[in-house]
């Protein structure tokens, strides 16, 4: 007795062939881009001590994003979850469903993006601009619920970027964010970085990272930045102090793209040297320091990279070390023009500018390290080289 009849054959050879196709034109799609530049820029009052930011805002959509929403389409096709005709649904706070409308215009499939209300106006039209379509809820708990609603009522497909981010990118190599960072530092004076630092949105990034450098057998180490109001900080200090992890929910992330309400799935703490928590004044005043550095709008979520630096730096100063850290331009601040780059947004939010761009440029300068920031780490804390502590279970 054979094992389909010939319909099924012949639909099972159409669908390898649609999706074959498809993996053909975002293939096709990545050798006509060229890889994402890495930029130096010098602290003053830190010698011996070389940072760069990977610009990731270089992708076709804008942001590191397009990397994720690459591997999250590459992922969902070869698992046969795609097929021609489906609706591609994904919860987002802008970034990553800017990068998926694209893909999935690529693709000819519609696609819907269900973000918080609080969306910059700005990413709702890139994303309209690519042909999706956007669905807001109030709250941004609410947001995997109602895409997975969504996507059952239209028969597609849920990409939850928070789930599958750790697993769908290809950290051994496939030119993922450290394979690209590891090869462009081959010619810099100290080629492999003593920190890489990145914040978390899905946690895919530091996953990737963190993978990569135990494989290839490098001693790079890992800082997690993450924004006043999210919950992976509590969670990994929570693990790393042998405690079970909080369960309430955090307030909704002021700084746009990074900090989720509660740890996500692809969060993988294991993958993770420490991590600091950085309030939102500190990320927008280092925000704007690095604006008139490079003398380019980068993003709230950047800013938050470089407090992160900034702590690393002044931790490797303290014990005489020299060496490179690389870290993240997540995006442009063009984005953010409503927001980030409006004084009526600070006044709205309460959130004090003068004193913190104060702080930050005093810190950059090393004449004085950053205040009430508490690094936690699985291994002691090796910003401030404390005794190690048991490493916290992946």
């Amino acid at each position: 007795m054979p094992f389909e009849d010939p319909p099924s054959r012949l639909a099972c050879a159409t669908q390898h062939a649609w999706t074959a196709a498809a993996i053909r034109r975002i293939e096709a799609d990545f050798n006509r881009s060229a890889d994402t530049h890495l930029i130096p820029m010098s602290l003053p009052g830190f010698p011996g001590i070389d940072v760069y930011f990977k610009d990731e805002s270089s992708h076709p959509t804008g942001s590191l994003k397009h990397r994720l929403a690459r591997s999250l389409f590459l992922y969902a096709l070869a698992n046969g979850w795609l097929h021609a005709g489906s609706t591609v649904v994904e919860a987002s706070s802008g970034s990553t469903a800017v990068s998926e409308a694209y893909f999935a215009r690529l693709l000819g499939l519609p696609f819907v993006a269900v973000m918080p209300a609080s969306t910059s106006p700005e990413k709702i039209a890139a994303i309209e601009f690519h042909g999706g379509r956007c669905h807001l809820v109030r709250n941004a708990c609410d947001i995997a619920g109602e895409s997975a609603r969504l996507a059952r009522e239209a028969g597609g497909h849920f990409m939850d970027q928070f789930t599958y981010a750790e697993r769908a990118t290809d950290w051994r190599a496939n030119n993922n964010i450290a394979e690209s960072i590891f090869r462009q530092m081959e010619q810099e004076p100290h080629p492999v970085p003593a920190w890489i630092v990145c914040s978390a949105g899905t946690g895919g990034t530091s996953a990737t990272i963190g993978r990569y450098a135990r494989y290839r057998g490098l001693p790079t180490r890992v800082l997690c930045a993450d924004p006043e109001h999210s919950a992976f900080h509590a969670h990994y200090a929570a693990l790393a102090a042998g405690q079970p992890p909080p369960t309430a929910a955090a307030p909704a992330s002021r700084i746009e793209g990074i900090g989720r309400p509660t740890a996500e799935a692809s969060f993988i703490a294991g993958c993770v040297d420490a991590m600091v928590k950085v309030p939102d004044a500190l990320s927008l005043a280092a925000m704007r320091y690095v604006n008139a550095r490079l003398g380019r709008r980068v993003g709230g979520s950047t800013g938050t990279n470089v407090v992160g630096v900034l702590a690393v730096a002044h931790g490797m100063r303290a014990r005489g070390d020299t060496g490179s850290i690389v870290t993240i331009l997540c995006d442009g601040g063009e984005r953010y023009a409503h927001s980030y780059y409006d004084p009526d947004w600070y006044r709205a939010q309460g959130i004090e500018v003068d004193g913190a761009d104060a702080i930050i440029t005093r810190a950059a300068s090393g004449t004085a390290a950053l205040p009430g920031l508490q690094p936690v780490s699985r291994h002691g804390d090796p910003i401030r080289h404390d005794p190690p502590r048991p490493a916290i279970p992946a």
